[in-house]
């Protein structure tokens, strides 16, 4: 039987073998989760976070290199990727949860902070990371679903969610070869979804699995799953992937 061109020798659970996987807030959550699975797959870690306490742990469990920083502190950003060896393959730039503020309630500090998180950073990553990353690796950003339908109290974000899609459609010509993906998630059960909900979260976790078609609450697992995969797809660029159980057919 003859072989195909696109086969590879490699084992699909170690397909990232000799690859190198940076996350950008990678001490717990989602970022974490991922930088696991990556290492499952055989990449070799590094990780950012800002708490340095919980990027050492993750650092030790997963044998990673780390440096701990603000990412939003652009000169230390570009200072970071100054310093990374080159090429890697892969970059995940996880994202710092919803930011609905209703008009009553609106600050433009806070609006800015925001802007930098959500759309500035994932910008100067891009523009680090083109000169880093091999062609044929990713660029993946971490968006959300919430932002998508309009509500009181929801125009900031909107405007966020909207404009980050379209980012990523717009790189993914700018820096090709290189790929460029956003990943956009529901409900997350996550340190920071039970940080936000507080002591509503176990109410929101029961009556998210009564509701959600898929039956159960989405992890972090389930991202990295799909972050992996973005990374080994060749023929994926360009392209927001949603991904939140069915809450969006439920709730809107």
């Amino acid at each position: 039987m003859a072989t195909s061109i696109n086969s590879s020798p490699v084992p699909r659970e170690r397909d990232l073998l000799g690859q190198t996987v940076v996350v950008i807030g990678g001490s717990s959550g989602i970022g974490l989760e991922t930088a696991r699975l990556a290492r499952a797959h055989g990449a070799d870690i590094i990780l950012t976070a800002r708490n340095p306490d919980s990027l050492h742990r993750a650092g030790l469990e997963l044998e990673a290199s780390i440096a701990a920083f603000d990412a939003t502190d652009f000169g230390r950003l570009g200072r970071f990727f100054d310093a990374l060896p080159a090429p890697i393959d892969h970059l995940l730039v996880t994202g710092p949860g919803p930011c609905h503020v209703p008009l009553a309630g609106f600050g433009l500090d806070a609006a800015r902070r925001d802007v930098d998180a959500h759309l500035l950073l994932p910008l100067q990553v891009a523009r680090h990371a083109v000169r880093k990353v091999r062609p044929g690796g990713t660029l993946l950003f971490m968006s959300g679903t919430g932002g998508r339908s309009a509500a009181a109290g929801r125009a900031f974000s909107v405007a966020l969610t909207a404009a980050l899609s379209a980012m990523t459609r717009s790189l993914a010509l700018e820096v090709a070869p290189v790929r460029v993906n956003l990943i956009a998630a529901g409900f997350v059960d996550t340190p920071l979804s039970a940080s936000l909900l507080g002591d509503q979260i176990d109410k929101r976790r029961a009556q998210l699995r009564t509701t959600l078609p898929i039956g159960r609450v989405v992890g972090p697992a389930d991202i990295a799953a799909l972050a992996v995969h973005l990374m080994t797809n060749t023929a994926i660029t360009g392209t927001t992937f949603d991904i939140d159980g069915g809450q969006q057919l439920v709730e809107g």
